[in-house]
């Protein structure tokens, strides 16, 4: 929340067809005053903002806050939308004195304004209302607006999808931009193809310097002065200098998005950045998890449990917290938890709640997903966070019950429940990823907590004071050469030894074992025909054990859970084929295999990855058969793609195409080295010679 500041004003050579000037939104009405001089014009942003034109109100409530509900009037029932926003300290203030104020309201919990039917100024000591409005039924608010991506022309120019966030505000995901142009820079204007008369644009940094390179970043930015998206035609990149378009995107001329009062530049409820004060909660509430990696401090106020989440992790990693999916033991299935981390490209902190139906990656349905993937809601709210020391902490709010029968769970106020925890790698898209399940990453003991105590402080030291963990060598990339039969089953993925390092991308726990190797790269020749057999699951119903193979031009796979636009660009080779009605449907599946612990993951400990597979057994699908993908490989195939997971991303790895009798040299020396093809012709070559003469002076000695 912010109080408005007057725009810069400046002449601009285009014409206009936007909403007329002052835009606020769509109108709710005027605030009704019963008492302390209630006044101000209430327009509707968007979807969860609410604007306050000239706000007044005398101070004098002992207990006033702004107040919304559903029920037929302001009543108890009704919950705080704090203001300001961005206050310190556990409980929101009370509302102070305003004269003609403009006020900027966004409402918690991810609520919506389709959900309330009034906003109030209430007093809650003594339950009265000092002014009210009440939202229109049927209400229409602005919505942003998603368009196109870029053209792609020139300079590598490319992105995903672009949004007008508001009326000044572009939201540009996934930008890629050489940085070659001597003169580029963003560009504005009017006509049917993006010209000479634009206006610059600032950067995502307000700079007006010439545009920097970009590699798949996410940025916001924001038209100058008094202009807005309703004054434009297109948004390009372009340079001055040589009066070149290197892309653009056309703006529609039917936009209806929300006004820029400044909304957009305030994070939503869970999106904070770092504080430098946490306030202590009133009571002592400390518990210890995965060796003091993970400490949890808690206290209910009201219908609400504030949780302090303090984790010994890295910036790539989250921290999870929540109740387990059975009473009385530790079971991730079935869990409702919590999952925080810092977000280190937008600098803010986050916390989601996530559902886990089954140990698998989330696929839109099923597996470890956030609550909105599935059709709940996000009901965690950040209040602060910090990260300093190796140590990230952050302090959110959740309701004890949230009326989600399906993905949520009530934390009872009676007794204890037990609860889970867990520290793992975030994935791509900043979700949770698959941990181990050592004791250390992921709790394996039952730890229960009655969420009502005052004094259970059971941890014995300092977060701060853990020592980091070693590192440990990653196993050599193994390969597969000239093999036209390989065999795929699923896996671990090696831990800190293996698919992580090997790949540099976040696995989800498990990965691909081709003939018997963990994510070898894979060999093979054009115009040859490869047979894959296929152990890695054939049957839908249970996600976490069906994995189809397919083969791609993607280093992440997971096309099954692709938009169409998604898919367009993605290129499939084997393993995908599209039935009369045009749906895309997997042919890589077979009986389902897979490689497991004799006990619990030993990586960290195995310095070979020959060794580690002795502390791994294979369990198979019995009374089932594997599949056949046969692939033969196009003149045409790229010289890398990647053999990947179709129902889930990031189990595969790469093959790389050679032209025929073009593969590199695959002999091994007795010693398991890789020789160079000479030196192996040369040694193979002396072991003749020496052959031929050692037969020769054995005749001589007999003759």
């Amino acid at each position: 929340m912010q109080t408005l500041l007057n725009p810069i004003r400046f002449p601009i050579p285009v014409h206009s067809r936007g909403k007329e000037e002052p835009y606020y939104g769509r109108l709710i009405g005027q605030l009704t005053e019963f008492a302390h001089g209630i006044k101000g014009t209430v327009y509707a942003v968007d979807e969860s903002t609410i604007f306050i034109k000239g706000f007044a109100y005398d101070g004098l409530g002992p207990d006033a806050y702004f107040w919304v509900g559903n029920s037929p009037r302001p009543s108890p029932e009704g919950y705080i939308i704090p203001y300001p926003e961005d206050y310190v300290g556990r409980d929101p203030p009370i509302l102070q004195a305003h004269n003609n104020t403009d006020i900027i309201l966004r409402l918690p919990m991810g609520k919506r304004i389709r959900d309330i039917r009034w906003l109030s100024v209430w007093c809650r000591r003594f339950t009265v209302d000092f002014g009210e409005v009440f939202i229109p039924p049927g209400l229409e608010v602005p919505k942003p607006r998603v368009l196109p991506e870029f053209k792609r022309l020139a300079h590598g120019l490319r992105s995903s999808n672009i949004s007008v966030l508001d009326a000044k505000t572009f939201y540009i995901p996934n930008l890629h931009y050489d940085g070659a142009g001597p003169d580029a820079y963003f560009w504005v204007g009017n006509g049917s193809e993006p010209n000479i008369m634009g206006i610059k644009v600032p950067n995502e940094m307000g700079s007006l310097e010439p545009l920097r390179g970009y590699q798949g970043e996410d940025i916001e930015i924001q038209l100058p002065g008094n202009l807005t998206v309703y004054d434009i035609d297109w948004l390009a990149v372009w340079c001055v200098e040589y009066r070149h378009n290197f892309g653009h995107v056309f703006i529609p001329t039917d936009l209806d998005v929300p006004p820029a009062l400044g909304q957009t530049k305030i994070p939503p409820p869970w999106w904070y950045k770092p504080t430098t004060t946490t306030p202590k909660p009133e009571h002592n509430n400390c518990r210890e998890m995965l060796g003091g990696r993970l400490q949890v401090k808690w206290e209910i106020q009201g219908d609400n449990v504030i949780v302090d989440l303090y984790g010994k992790i890295r910036e790539d990693q989250y921290m999870a917290f929540g109740l387990s999916g059975a009473q009385g033991r530790s079971q991730m299935i079935g869990g409702d938890v919590v999952v925080a981390f810092y977000d280190n490209k937008k600098r803010i902190f986050w916390a989601e709640d996530y559902y886990m139906s089954h140990l698998s990656q989330c696929d839109g349905k099923h597996g470890v997903c956030p609550d909105r993937k599935i059709g709940g809601r996000n009901d965690v709210m950040v209040i602060s966070g910090d990260r300093k020391n190796g140590v990230t902490s952050v302090r959110f709010t959740r309701p004890l019950q949230t009326n989600e029968p399906v993905n949520d769970r009530a934390i009872p106020t009676d007794r204890e429940i037990s609860v889970i925890g867990a520290i793992g790698p975030l994935n791509t898209e900043k979700e949770a990823n698959a941990h181990l399940h050592n004791g250390m990453d992921a709790t394996v003991d039952d730890i229960q907590i009655n969420f009502s105590s005052k004094n259970d402080h059971s941890c014995v030291a300092s977060i701060y004071d853990l020592k980091e963990e070693n590192n440990v060598k990653s196993w050599p990339q193994m390969k597969i050469v000239g093999e036209t039969k390989i065999t795929a089953r699923i896996g671990p993925t090696g831990g800190k030894r293996g698919y992580t390092p090997l790949t540099g991308i976040p696995s989800w726990g498990i990965a691909w074992y081709m003939n018997d190797k963990l994510i070898p790269e894979i060999y093979v020749e054009r115009n040859k025909t490869y047979t894959f057999v296929v152990e890695g699951g054939d049957e839908p119903a249970q996600p976490a054990r069906y994995h189809p193979l397919y083969i791609c031009d993607s280093p992440e796979g997971g096309y099954g859970q692709l938009s169409e636009a998604e898919r367009a660009r993605q290129t499939v080779y084997a393993g995908v084929e599209t039935d009369p009605e045009g749906y895309k449907n997997p042919t890589g599946v077979g009986r389902y295999c897979e490689w497991k612990h004799l006990t619990i993951d030993k990586s960290s400990e195995i310095e070979t990855f020959e060794n580690y597979m002795k502390t791994l057994y294979l369990e198979c699908d019995e009374n089932r058969q594997p599949g056949y993908l046969n692939w033969t490989v196009d003149m045409n195939t790229p010289d890398l793609v990647y053999y990947q997971c179709y129902t889930h991303k990031n189990l595969g790895w790469k093959i790389h195409v050679v032209n025929p009798g073009q593969l590199p040299y695959s002999q091994k020396s007795s010693f398991g080295t890789k020789l160079p093809a000479p030196t192996a012709i040369f040694l193979i070559a002396l072991g003749f010679i020496y052959t031929i003469a050692n037969e020769m002076m054995s005749n001589y000695k007999y003759a």
